[in-house]
């Protein structure tokens, strides 16, 4: 989309931390170096983000950045620093925030739609104009008057799906399900009525049995577009998979080697574990923590160096699949179309 209206197209992305980014498209057709959009108010945007500090753990939810300082590890988080407190473990995550750009009240500028890891559907009003933005406070999208919960993962994108119109909501969820919200509202004032099912949940492989051919996964994104050129809108579906690697059979010397390391890699997590991750008792000496932090990085090692050795026994994809929409049933059609 041309989220600042110069003519150009631009892209809006989420990410895994939570923070959204805008690329902006120059009139060399170049990109811009990506910035994190801020609200009205100035602050980044990041919607259930931020900063949890209790006496076990610093959480950072949102781009945060481990940086080495003095002999330890402190994280920069938008522009500030934060050191753990004795006994304290610290770590990041993130929202797996997914974004979308619509002109949800029909006043000629973007607001904005996020999805995120809960299921939870976000539209952020922008406030200012087409090229002078101000996105104000989040708020829920309602269906069937109540707050959209997808199956986490929830990756919201606006389209005509139905043809009468107006813009329909389309989301993809954590499952691999896509589902259609019919827009039954009036212009700049939809509402939603209650989900149809497109897509059905796809396979991870992680349920033991990793396919070994590509098959729809998990975690679908969206975006609906006249592929073919019919008239008709169809959808292109990102996902994420595992899919077993065609290796060779391991001879019989190899196969026992295998087994060795496996047993060996369990014997190290069952120690690494503790180690890594439970907080450090109070009383601990400066002694015993280089000791303990020492035999977690030999750990660490050993167990990279084991799983280099050791055949993959999966590999993570990302597969775009191609629903083109049939001409009778309006039905969608899976097509073998995919890339990584």
């Amino acid at each position: 989309m041309d989220l600042d209206h110069d003519g150009n197209v631009d892209l809006l992305s989420g990410s895994w931390p939570g923070e959204l980014f805008y690329f902006q498209r120059q009139p060399d057709l170049s990109w811009a170096a990506p910035e994190m959009l801020k609200d009205k108010d100035g602050e980044y945007i990041l919607i259930g983000g931020g900063v949890r500090d209790t006496p076990e753990q610093l959480l950072i939810t949102g781009n945060g950045d481990f940086v080495e300082e003095g002999g330890e590890y402190v994280v920069v988080f938008h522009g500030k620093t934060y050191r753990p407190k004795p006994g304290q473990s610290v770590a990041t995550t993130g929202t797996a925030a997914a974004a979308h750009a619509v002109d949800w009240d029909g006043d000629g500028d973007f607001d904005l739609l996020v999805g995120d890891i809960r299921g939870t559907v976000w539209r952020i009003p922008n406030e200012g104009s087409a090229k002078e933005w101000k996105f104000g406070k989040h708020v829920t999208v309602e269906a069937g008057g109540e707050a959209i919960h997808a199956e986490g993962d929830a990756g919201p994108f606006c389209a005509d799906w139905d043809g009468d119109g107006d813009f329909d909501l389309l989301v993809g969820d954590g499952s691999g399900k896509v589902e259609w919200y019919r827009n039954d509202g009036k212009p700049g004032h939809p509402e939603f009525a209650k989900a149809q099912l497109l897509i059905g949940p796809g396979d991870a492989g992680w349920n033991g049995e990793v396919p070994t051919e590509p098959t729809p996964g998990v975690r679908s994104k969206v975006c609906a577009a006249d592929w073919n050129g019919d008239g008709r809108l169809d959808l292109l579906v990102g996902d994420f998979a595992a899919l077993k690697p065609k290796l060779p059979p391991p001879t019989p010397e190899q196969a026992k080697r295998h087994a060795e390391l496996k047993q060996e890699l369990a014997k190290l997590n069952e120690e690494y574990g503790p180690l890594a991750y439970n907080p450090p008792s109070p009383t601990e000496t400066a002694e015993a923590k280089a000791k303990r932090e020492a035999r977690v990085a030999a750990l660490r090692q050993r167990m990279a160096e084991i799983q280099q050795e050791l055949p993959r026994e999966s590999e993570n994809h990302g597969w775009v699949w191609l629903y083109l929409r049939e001409a009778k049933t309006e039905a969608a059609e899976t097509k073998s179309a995919k890339g990584e």
